[in-house]
């Protein structure tokens, strides 16, 4: 702590990082333990903390994470997307497909960036906001590989007619940044995904990735 932070405010991020990273809730004593602080600051803590939706309390007093993260999440999304949009640009034109950002939205995938090409005769209409299962689709694919590290040299997933009939696409996951889970990558119509388009979709979520660190 330097004397331009705030102990409380560190306290209260870090019990909501504490929270974050468990299912089952934590009790008073249990996070009292966890910080090194006593029981009467963790119950002002999450009296504050709850005050604002942040945590919540079950009947057995155990604290969880609040349903007002989430409305703190969906800010995320546009700065994210504006990190993202010069690679996504960049990729969409050198490949002639649409490129996108696709974030994980509990079980599903959601497109939250879709750059189209400038000059290609057709390309598949992909708008944001667009979703499907994690377990469809390159966008998801790369992303459930990803967490088990299933993914092979040069890190890139490829899928055809999944989504869309006669459509392919191509996807890599976004690597080392924290707090959120998504991939790059491009869909279009076409027969199969050209060699090079792969690797490309790699550089690009490198590209995003960077951005968003």
């Amino acid at each position: 702590m330097t004397a331009e932070t705030s102990q409380t405010l560190d306290r209260g991020l870090k019990v909501l990082k504490l929270l974050a990273d468990t299912d089952h809730g934590l009790t008073v004593t249990e996070l009292s333990h966890k910080l090194g602080v006593n029981r009467t600051v963790v119950y002002r803590l999450l009296a504050t903390l709850e005050q604002h939706a942040l945590i919540r309390r079950d009947l057995g007093g155990r604290a969880r994470v609040g349903l007002g993260v989430l409305r703190l999440g969906r800010q995320v999304h546009p700065l994210v997307r504006e990190a993202a949009l010069p690679a996504l640009r960049s990729l969409a034109e050198d490949i002639g497909a649409t490129a996108h950002l696709t974030l994980v939205d509990g079980a599903e995938a959601l497109a939250v960036a879709v750059v189209e090409p400038t000059w290609t005769e057709y390309h598949v209409a992909y708008r944001a906001g667009f979703r499907h299962p994690l377990d469809r689709g390159a966008a998801g694919r790369a992303i459930l590989a990803a967490r088990q590290q299933m993914l092979a040299e040069p890190g890139y997933t490829l899928t055809h007619g999944e989504l869309e009939a006669g459509a392919c696409g191509a996807a890599a996951p976004l690597v080392g940044v924290t707090g959120v889970e998504g991939s790059v990558g491009v869909v279009m119509l076409a027969d199969a995904v050209p060699e090079r388009v792969g690797p490309r979709v790699l550089d690009a979520a490198r590209e995003v990735a960077e951005a968003l660190r």
